[in-house]
């Protein structure tokens, strides 16, 4: 892995240890907020959701917007700016408790990552060429690292004191925000043959041109059940493990194998499938079979259903702890298989034009799409739980991954997931 990471270029290096640095400050204050938002400051549990969902929704509903402007103003000051905004947003979280203050910060540590999550990948997507899908196989091994320090971290500076968390993970960013205005190299959207008929659209041309490539949007509406099946690491599965483990010591560290086990699966082992995978596998066929990987992970637990629960002792712990783990690395799994083809089929679709715009919408596609399956696995869950039907959620969610790997597998049969050479429409003038 480390010889791969120095064959790139030092930008591509760079926004690796970027990658990282972000979700290392984003997992050490948030996974916490909740907590000192409904406890320290004692807000009503309706106005703590509220302020969480203002920052997902400043988030998700913004891509599009983050996107646009790194095609028409370059990668390089959106990053950033997204790390200014977000250095802001941390540190007014941990220094104020009005509720408007709240929502003001919660809003602009979302939109900062708007801001800068398009322009990463595009960023990378460039400075790849040819090598895409390798850089963002280790993409992901630095994604995942951050996400598996972060809470540790945040675990222990909470411990202390929460404003100390906020004011750390808001220096972090502050950090990286003067690391990369030294070193990072300025990259414009689109090769030098777009980037004139770019500058001369207006967005909203632009836009209509991603809303009509078809094989993009039938792509993304695809790849929607991926994000939701490797969502339930943070949903369903914890929720399991404290059905039957309890809310004691022993549910709070299954739990964290739960998450251990997929951080460390995808460290140590995604360079290794993606290689598999590459000399194996069409990009289309890889997306299939991680989709249908993830799919597969909820069968450890539906089979489980078929066992009765033991009211307590080491069989117990045992149903509380090794279906769900089973399945985290079977998501893992999935995700490894697939998220390296995935991005790479992004800026195929793209026509290798408007990349960040195209990321923009793909991210804010599958971010409803995160939140309406949120909403009915977690129906499901409670219906499962007031019906006695155990299996029900699992098997919904197994038969969701097998239905997108089917689409997947249909759209690379028809040739969908190919690259598009979409002719840019003529600026009004």
């Amino acid at each position: 892995m480390l010889t791969q990471i120095r064959s790139y270029e030092r930008s591509v290096q760079l926004l690796l240890v970027n990658q990282f640095t972000i979700n290392l400050g984003f997992y050490m204050l948030m996974p916490y907020l909740a907590q000192h938002l409904s406890g320290a400051l004692g807000l009503a549990g309706w106005l703590v959701g509220l302020i969480l969902g203002v920052r997902n929704f400043s988030q998700q509903g913004m891509f599009l917007i983050g996107g646009t402007l790194a095609d028409r103003l370059g990668y390089k000051p959106l990053i950033v700016a997204g790390c200014i905004l977000r250095t802001v947003g941390f540190a007014a979280l941990g220094l104020v408790d009005s509720v408007p203050a709240l929502l003001a910060a919660s809003a602009v540590a979302g939109f900062a990552g708007a801001l800068f999550n398009p322009a990463v990948r595009a960023y990378v997507a460039t400075d790849a060429g040819e090598r895409r899908v390798e850089a963002f196989a280790l993409f992901n091994v630095f994604y995942q690292a951050g996400i598996l320090l972060g809470p540790l971290v945040g675990m222990v500076l909470t411990g202390l004191d929460f404003r100390i968390t906020c004011l750390v993970a808001a220096a972090v960013f502050a950090l990286l925000s003067l690391v990369q205005i030294r070193s990072l190299p300025a990259r414009r959207a689109d090769h030098a043959t777009h980037a004139g008929a770019a500058d001369r659209e207006s967005v909203l041309v632009q836009w209509r041109g991603v809303v009509r490539n078809r094989a993009f949007l039938l792509f993304a509406t695809a790849m929607i059940g991926s994000y939701v099946l490797s969502f339930q690491v943070y949903l369903a599965l914890p929720l399991e493990v404290r059905r039957l483990g309890g809310q004691g010591e022993f549910g709070t560290a299954a739990v964290a194998l739960l998450f251990g086990a997929s951080g460390l699966a995808t460290i140590f082992g995604q360079t290794r499938v993606t290689a598999w995978c590459r000399a194996r596998l069409a990009p289309g066929q890889a997306l299939a079979w991680g989709l249908l990987s993830m799919g597969l992970a909820f069968v450890p637990l539906l089979a489980a259903t078929a066992v009765g629960v033991p009211d307590e002792g080491i069989g117990r712990r045992l149903l509380a702890a090794v279906p769900p783990t089973l399945a985290a690395l079977l998501l893992a799994l999935g995700t490894m298989i697939a998220y390296p083809f995935e991005m790479d089929t992004i800026v195929q679709l793209s026509g290798d034009r408007l990349v960040a715009t195209h990321y923009g919408l793909y991210n804010t596609i599958c971010g409803i799409g995160i939140t309406l399956g949120n909403l009915l696995t977690g129906a499901a869950l409670d219906a499962a739980r007031s019906a006695g039907m155990s299996a029900l959620p699992w098997l919904a969610l197994l038969v969701l991954g097998v239905a997108c790997a089917g689409s997947l597998y249909g759209l690379h049969r028809a040739g969908h997931l190919t690259s598009t050479t979409a002719e840019p429409e003529p600026a009004v003038a």
